[in-house]
């Protein structure tokens, strides 16, 4: 049925290698946007050109994720937006780092260390507030989370957001599916990580820590899938939930 995709079903014995991650990002486009096709993908000689100014050449694993979808803007130009190839840089922490991922006022950066560039899916940094941390295991575990994080954040009257009661923080995992990413740090802080990932069908969830009044992210499919979503988590919710959202509170992004 069209819009009761669900995130958690699709990646049920989660990802193993770029391949399976490629798959679910094509799975999760055509049932949360429209299918990819051959034209949504910058071409090889750009990235060429790119890989000539920055005197590198790029991880497989990101030089496949800009092939698949670098000019599918709804999949990644959102909140914290890939960055163009155009964009890409190399900040000097760590002996270098080749950033991909900017948070929208640049408080934040995602990126590989230019001492993993040789690997094919090499692991992805992340410019916390504490310092650059471990983010993900692979570049291709970064962009399944890229596409979640920039369809859960994009454009429309679809999402809301709440402030989780000491008392249902421990029961989101019984009340939706989790998606098998592992969970990983937020840029903000320690009190908003882990990061967890949760879906229904029609639904996207994200919950940032663990902690009382710590917030959830949800985004549907429909205006019913979402509403479903709010009735379903007690708690102080952002815009109220009828036949249109109205805001009624300050959302967190």
């Amino acid at each position: 049925m069209v819009g009761d995709f669900d995130a958690a079903v699709a990646m049920q014995d989660g990802i193993s290698d770029r391949s399976e991650a490629w798959d679910f990002i094509r799975a999760f486009a055509a049932g949360w946007h429209t299918p990819l096709t051959a034209g949504d993908g910058v071409g090889e000689e750009e990235l060429r050109q790119i890989e000539g100014r920055l005197g590198l050449s790029l991880p497989t694993a990101l030089r496949e994720a800009y092939l698949l979808f670098g000019r599918r803007p709804e999949l990644f130009d959102q909140q914290d937006p890939m960055l163009p190839p155009s964009g890409l840089f190399v900040h000097e922490d760590l002996g270098g780092v080749l950033c991909f991922r900017s948070e929208n006022q640049g408080c934040a950066f995602w990126g590989v260390s230019l001492s993993d560039l040789g690997e094919a899916d090499p692991p992805v940094v992340v410019q916390a507030r504490g310092g650059w941390q471990p983010f993900m295991d692979k570049v291709s575990l970064a962009c399944v989370e890229l596409i979640l994080s920039e369809t859960l954040f994009g454009d429309g009257p679809l999402y809301n957001a709440c402030e989780l009661p000491a008392e249902v923080v421990s029961e989101i995992p019984q009340l939706f599916h989790r998606v098998a990413l592992p969970g990983y740090p937020m840029w903000t802080g320690d009190d908003e990580s882990p990061v967890r990932w949760f879906s229904a069908p029609g639904l996207l969830l994200r919950q940032d820590g663990l902690m009382a009044e710590s917030w959830l992210h949800v985004r549907g499919r429909t205006l019913a899938h979402l509403s479903s979503a709010c009735s379903t988590v007690p708690g102080r919710w952002a815009q109220w939930q009828g036949t249109e959202p109205t805001l009624v509170d300050e959302l967190p992004f």
